[in-house]
């Protein structure tokens, strides 16, 4: 019984040392901003898809927009005109439409959004006039665009922007001072801001304890467990055996 036990503890130790830790992340941005485009493509895409386990990710297409109501309806003022706005409704519409595919374990919700949001700010400079809402839905096989479409046109789309208005309102009192804004469990801090915008995965390794592999030499990450699973069980093994001859 006290072996049985014993591997037990082992198994909880080793699986307790190498538990993925995971941290939510919220990215501020807007739909036609290039210093948005830039974080974004560059420096989140990429280590989203390397730190997948430890990131919970949150987009807030917003910005520096503003909005009024006028009876029933939403006037929005965004950073970049009103092509913007309409860009915005296509992100906050795609954020709360899109559905992973339950016959593809790769294509979580959450994954198919990172592919279609990388891909909008990639594409989304309207050089050729249209936004590529569905250019992009079609190249990861979102198949509901029309649902999304039909929602950035209606006041559908616009309550969705607005409650990310608010949302952005709450994390900074008097709206962002820069667009990207990244925010660490909920919470905005300038030191996390400013290395974020230039080195995401030393921010992201900085808040994340314990570190993942990943992680190592990472100035200023949390320490990576020492202990090895290997070792280990090789230790509780010998000592097994040598209780029982």
């Amino acid at each position: 019984m006290w072996t049985k036990n014993l591997l037990l503890v082992a198994c909880l130790f080793v699986s307790s040392s190498y538990g993925q830790s995971k941290v939510p992340v919220n990215i501020y941005y807007e739909s036609l901003c290039p210093d948005s485009a830039k974080f974004i493509n560059e420096q989140l895409y990429p280590v989203a898809k390397q730190f997948r386990s430890n990131l919970d990710l949150k987009f807030i297409p917003y910005g520096k927009s503003t909005y009024r109501t006028q009876g029933s309806e939403v006037q929005f003022d965004c950073h970049h005109g009103p092509n913007e706005c309409y860009g915005n409704k296509v992100h906050a519409c795609a954020l709360y439409h899109i559905q992973g595919n339950s016959y593809q374990p790769n294509n979580t919700k959450e994954a198919l959004v990172l592919e279609y949001v990388n891909c909008l700010m990639e594409r989304a400079q309207f050089k050729d006039g249209v936004f590529p809402g569905k250019a992009c839905a079609d190249a990861f096989e979102i198949h509901n665009y029309e649902t999304i479409e039909t929602c950035a046109n209606s006041t559908e789309g616009s309550s969705l922007l607005r409650n990310y208005g608010d949302e952005t309102e709450k994390l900074l009192k008097g709206g962002l001072k820069n667009v990207p804004t990244i925010a660490f469990k909920q919470t905005f801090d300038s030191d996390n801001q400013n290395l974020a915008i230039q080195n995401f995965r030393a921010a992201l390794c900085k808040n994340l304890n314990p570190s993942p592999v990943e992680c190592r030499n990472i100035p200023g990450s949390a320490p990576v467990p020492m202990v090895s699973s290997i070792g280990l069980v090789g230790l509780v093994m010998t000592v097994i055996v040598t209780r029982l001859f």
